[in-house]
């Protein structure tokens, strides 16, 4: 059979490691998945229910398994259905690679189905991808693919999405004449001299007082976890995560002072106004970061190593393999002199770790909810109990997500992802799915188990992909927090338009029983106490496939959300 530049392309992605291509099929894509199925290579073609949702897989199959995330869609409206969950990878540094279908060359401009070549009037979508893009290319020709993959993959590489528009008759060309793909080796940039200057800093701060560091996803995404826990034992220092940043270091650790920001704890702010110098590691700090820090940090001295510069003002390095940087911080954290390792050992990460028990943080303190249903603490709290260690816990938007990025002990080894770039609602149902496919199998051959937590509002936005988990028998366990309405919605119109109305509440539904009508392969439960919460998590945690939690919650419940938590309410 000879070989098209679908093949080629399809070749070109496995031979990076990926495993799944997600996306949805139609006239101007059906070629890819066409060449997926005649592939020798181990590729999996996964449909999803909506391009938004194949988008967030690919995130978070790219964030999970630091492979490169790909995507793909046809041309209209699924190509511009892409557009929101790409520019939730643009804004959280996601490196995923769109494949977008377009109508024959020959007819853009002539009136073609789902035209947008930008001729003739229609609309441009390279225009619009560039938004959302580092790298967007129309491949007019054969010959130029080859060129425009590695420039594509380049780009995504330096943390960002990159998209190539495929005209179909493009994609069905012979592709014998181009060279064998040869993947573009990574690269990475770093400010020397800026090293420099944060190792001097570090040396001082040592010399003068304490030092605590906010680590961000960024440790995630150069599999630096082991680097930064070296770091904090080497420099003695207290430790805080981004929120969106819980896995990168254990909570179990001596220094750990808890999360930053909108959802964090008291722990970290007064650490940061005891030190003599802040170090971000990998986080730009951005308002649900650091709110709540910003006295603390204009009192203490900041100094930043990270692919991009922070939001406050601090003494920045540029550096894009923080494996790497984090490392020579360790072996040298001021110019060429050493730490004296003998007084300060460096832990062995590949030794057997027995973790103590997990430091308790103090919670932010929240006004008594009287309602129906259960309390986001008891929820995440029964959760923190069931998760076994390795479990990936996706988190949505909302009352929700403030809940479980406070309240959460993420297991020893799992993964944690809340979308905070963009905020999507919805997100993490695909997400946990693209994750779930790169990593439901563990090093020793047992199954994964990733878990999602989302509320109501989020699940009737994206929910439905669940189907997709249960086509794939995917190990995900979906909460779903329901207390029929758009809860963030409904405390914002109390405290700041004097709950005179209310657009956000909705009639009740039963999504448990309606999951259960639905699909009858899937267990599917409605637990009303915590006591019944306990037995059904594990019953999921024990079912080999998906399996969906609903669980009835107050919806004038506060979550533990600094900025509501300082707010007056407003007279009505």
């Amino acid at each position: 059979m000879p070989s098209r530049t679908v093949d080629y392309l399809v070749r070109a992605v496995g031979a990076l490691g990926v495993r799944h291509i997600f996306g949805v099929d139609g006239a101007n894509i059906e070629d890819l998945y066409d060449a997926i199925f005649d592939t020798p290579q181990d590729i999996t073609g996964v449909v999803a229910k909506h391009e938004f949702s194949a988008a967030t897989m690919a995130d978070g199959y790219a964030r999970s398994s630091g492979r490169l995330g790909v995507v793909c869609a046809t041309s209209g409206g699924g190509a511009m259905n892409l557009v929101a969950g790409l520019a939730e990878s643009f804004a959280s540094r996601v490196p995923v690679l769109a494949l977008v279908g377009q109508p024959p060359t020959a007819l853009a401009g002539r009136g073609a189905f789902q035209d947008t070549s930008g001729l003739a009037g229609t609309f441009d979508a390279t225009r619009l991808f560039e938004q959302v893009a580092h790298y967007c290319a129309r491949v007019d020709t054969v010959e130029s693919l080859s060129g425009q993959l590695n420039r594509a993959i380049t780009a995504a590489r330096g943390g960002g999405p990159a998209v190539l528009l495929l005209p179909k008759d493009v994609q069905q060309a012979d592709a014998g004449d181009l060279p064998p793909f040869r993947p573009p080796l990574p690269a990475h940039t770093r400010d020397e001299a800026g090293l420099i200057r944060v190792r001097a800093a570090l040396e001082s701060a040592r010399a003068t007082g304490k030092i605590t560091i906010i680590a961000g996803d960024q440790v995630a995404r150069s599999d630096a976890r082991a680097q930064l826990r070296q770091l904090a034992t080497v420099l003695d220092a207290a430790v805080g995560v981004a929120p969106d940043a819980k896995d990168v270091y254990d909570q179990s650790e001596p220094g750990f002072c808890g999360v930053s920001g909108s959802m964090g704890h008291p722990e970290l702010v007064d650490a940061v106004r005891r030190s003599a110098l802040c170090l971000l590691v990998g986080t730009r700090m951005p308002i649900t970061a650091r709110a709540g820090l910003e006295d603390a940090l204009a009192r203490t001295a900041v100094a930043s190593v990270g692919a991009e510069p922070p939001y406050p003002d601090a003494l920045h390095a540029n550096a894009t393999d923080l494996k790497a940087v984090l490392a020579e911080l360790v072996d040298h954290p001021a110019g060429e002199s050493p730490v004296a390792r003998e007084l300060l050992p460096v832990p062995d990460t590949d030794a057997a770790f027995s973790a103590p028990p997990p430091r308790l943080l103090t919670a932010l303190e929240v006004p008594p909810a009287t309602g129906p249903g259960l309390r986001y603490r008891d929820i995440v709290e029964t959760l923190n109990a069931a998760l076994e260690p390795g479990t990936d816990v996706f988190a949505d938007a909302g009352n929700t997500g403030a809940s479980v990025v406070h309240h959460l002990r993420l297991p020893r080894d799992g993964r944690f992802v809340v979308a905070l770039g963009m905020g999507g609602m919805g997100y993490a149902f695909g997400a946990g799915i693209g994750s779930a496919c790169a990593r439901r199998r563990r090093p020793d051959g047992g199954v994964r188990r990733t878990v999602v937590v989302a509320g109501d509002g989020a699940f009737f936005m994206h929910g439905m992909e669940i189907h997709t988990a249960i086509e794939h028998e995917l190990p995900v366990t979906f909460i779903v927090l329901n207390n029929n309405a758009h809860a963030m919605c409904v405390t914002r119109e109390q405290l700041y338009y004097g709950d005179r109305y209310s657009f956000n509440r909705f009639h009740p539904a039963r999504l448990g029983a309606g999951l259960a009508a639905m699909f009858p392969r899937l267990p599917s439960y409605s637990p009303a106490d915590p006591g019944e919460l306990t037995a059904v998590l594990a019953g999921c945690f024990e079912t080999p496939g998906p399996s969906f939690v609903s669980i009835d919650c107050d919806p004038d419940e506060i979550p533990p959300f600094t900025p509501f938590l300082s707010t007056p309410r407003r007279n009505p």
